[in-house]
């Protein structure tokens, strides 16, 4: 852990005090403290006879803000620095650790000139800022980016989002983070459907270095399609955007906490560790997906298109909302009563062949090469035992098991480059055939067909383990007609810890693609993009690596 008590002296030629001062702390004026600064850590030690206080240490990583100020007291000369950590602390009766907050706040009073205190304590303050965003920078290696301070957030929250408490939330965590962290944010709550994304449509974005969003999964969607329908779009997604959990999916804040590698974090812990991320500002790439129905507008993703079971669990499981994330559960358990199978036809493109060849040396797959032909389709197949490998076949290899075929198609990208936004390479028409290195799968009866871009499909859910938010990669998932209750309830618990892979199901199919087409057959049914509903019929997809900016760890 961060913060801990150290026997031994940790000041060494390598992290030399560069700072140091004795003081008293705020509500107790009568003991004082040795406070060093170093450059990686805040050491603060009592002074006492017998025995010697112990020493704190305190991670400059884990400090998201320090300010310098004087109480309204004129008759009082003292000022005072306060400095705001977050380090990760083991919690209460569990194996785990989360970020709790820690204030540390000195009195320094040396002198009798209030301004000579003042400016004593903000040397103190700045130099706590300076070798924080240092450390950052060093730990981290080279950076895309950093958000400038001070930084200027728009912060949109729904408050009716999961259980209707995003509100609550932001007054008992947010607002103080961010005020710790000397971020200024203009709050606006929304009203209704679409009204963000109306409101980052028309917004002069000069005003703004930032926009997050504090809500569910769907507030972001709405954000995200605004920006890129301005006529300036192109500028417009390279605003950084930020993420709070206040919904009941939460999916792209569990995977951003995710990513930064700490261990899994639900509820308020989730809520804690991402207001910390944002109050550290570091930029990352984020990948965007286009969205092609048969008569609506282009839409962009950045989470998941979904179609069957897990469609109708997100939609379904709304009636459940009150209960927050457990609403997915209860849903999932509703659903596995009458499940259900869908006939359509799927079709993908595969990653090329140098990044396929390093992806299955990595991950321990067999790759199947034909000298005739090099494309490679990744599909399941059924080893003696019956377990579920991700195997590659090339298309042309003789096998029983061989679940895909080729194409061949001359396809006019006319219509495809003639939308707004970024163009789409990959993909032609929808009244089109696929071209013609696409992969079609056989198979026409399917139980659900799943599109991920991160690693979580909900706080629970670690569906795409080795996701990334910039590696211009879908995870497409999709399980055929003929699996059991049993065998689909036990790869949804496995998913809880993004183990379904090694669930030895026959029925589960995974492979990384960059583009993918669904044609459904089946006269009912759901398609949702990053959990909303769309238009239910044909549909396709194309990833754009790195087009938007995400504030992540």
């Amino acid at each position: 852990m961060d913060q801990r008590t150290a026997e031994a002296d940790l000041i060494t030629d390598s992290n030399p005090v560069t700072l140091h001062g004795e003081f008293t702390l705020t509500n107790n004026q009568k003991v004082r403290y040795s406070v060093n600064l170093t450059e990686k850590d805040l050491i603060v030690q009592r002074f006492a006879s017998a025995p010697i206080g112990r020493k704190v240490v305190l991670s400059l990583r884990d400090c998201v803000g320090c300010r310098a100020y004087r109480e309204d007291d004129n008759a009082d000369p003292a000022a005072y620095f306060a400095a705001y950590f977050y380090p990760l602390k083991r919690r209460w009766m569990s194996s785990g650790v989360s970020r709790q907050r820690v204030e540390q706040c000195f009195r320094l009073a040396a002198l009798q000139d209030p301004c000579a205190n003042l400016e004593e304590a903000e040397k103190w303050a700045r130099a706590v800022r300076e070798r924080s965003a240092r450390q950052q920078h060093l730990g981290d290696g080279v950076l895309q980016s950093k958000l400038s301070r001070p930084c200027r957030m728009m912060l949109l929250v729904n408050p009716q989002s999961g259980k209707g408490q995003a509100l609550t939330l932001y007054n008992s965590h947010i607002q103080r983070m961010l005020n710790e962290a000397g971020i200024i944010h203009t709050l606006i709550i929304t009203e209704r459907q679409n009204h963000a994304r109306e409101l980052v449509r028309e917004a002069d974005l000069s005003q703004w270095d930032a926009l997050v969003i504090m809500s569910g999964d769907g507030l972001l969607y709405e954000v995200i399609n605004g920006l890129l329908e301005r006529s300036d779009w192109e500028e417009a997604i390279r605003t950084p955007l930020g993420i709070l959990p206040g919904g009941s999916g939460n999916a792209l804040a569990a995977s951003i906490h995710y990513y930064s590698g700490a261990s899994p974090a639900f509820g308020e812990e989730l809520l804690v560790s991402c207001g910390f991320l944002l109050c550290k500002g570091l930029v990352s790439q984020m990948d965007l997906i286009s969205i092609h129905l048969s008569s609506s507008p282009r839409l962009f993703s950045f989470l998941s298109l979904a179609w069957g079971f897990v469609a109708d669990v997100d939609i379904e499981s709304e009636k459940y909302r009150h209960v927050g994330a457990a609403r997915f559960t209860v849903g999932t358990l509703v659903r596995l009563a009458s499940l259900r199978i869908y006939k359509g036809k799927l079709a993908y493109l595969p990653i090329s062949k140098d990044h396929s060849n390093k992806e299955g040396l990595q991950n321990g797959m067999t790759v199947c090469c034909n000298s005739q032909r090099s494309s490679l389709s990744p599909v399941s197949t059924l080893s003696k035992d019956s377990s579920c490998h991700n195997t590659f076949h090339n298309s042309c290899h003789s096998n029983n098991s061989l679940k895909v075929r080729r194409t061949v198609s001359t396809p006019s990208r006319s219509a495809i480059k003639s939308l707004p936004g970024p163009a789409d390479s990959l993909l032609s028409p929808l009244s089109e055939p696929v071209p013609g290195n696409w992969v079609v799968v056989q198979e026409e009866e399917f139980v659900l067909m799943l599109a991920m871009y991160q690693s979580h499909l909900a706080e629970d859910l670690l569906a795409a383990p080795d996701a990334s938010l910039d590696d211009g990669v879908i995870h497409l998932f999709y399980v055929k007609a003929g699996i059991s209750r049993t065998a689909l309830l036990r790869l949804f618990l496995a998913m809880e810890k993004g183990a379904h892979l090694a669930t030895n199901c026959q029925h589960l199919v995974h492979t990384k693609v960059r583009a993918l087409r669904l044609e459904p057959h089946s006269p009912k049914g759901m398609i949702t993009v990053d959990g909303e509903v769309v238009e239910y019929g044909p549909v396709q997809a194309e990833v754009h690596k790195g087009l938007s900016r995400l504030i992540s760890g």
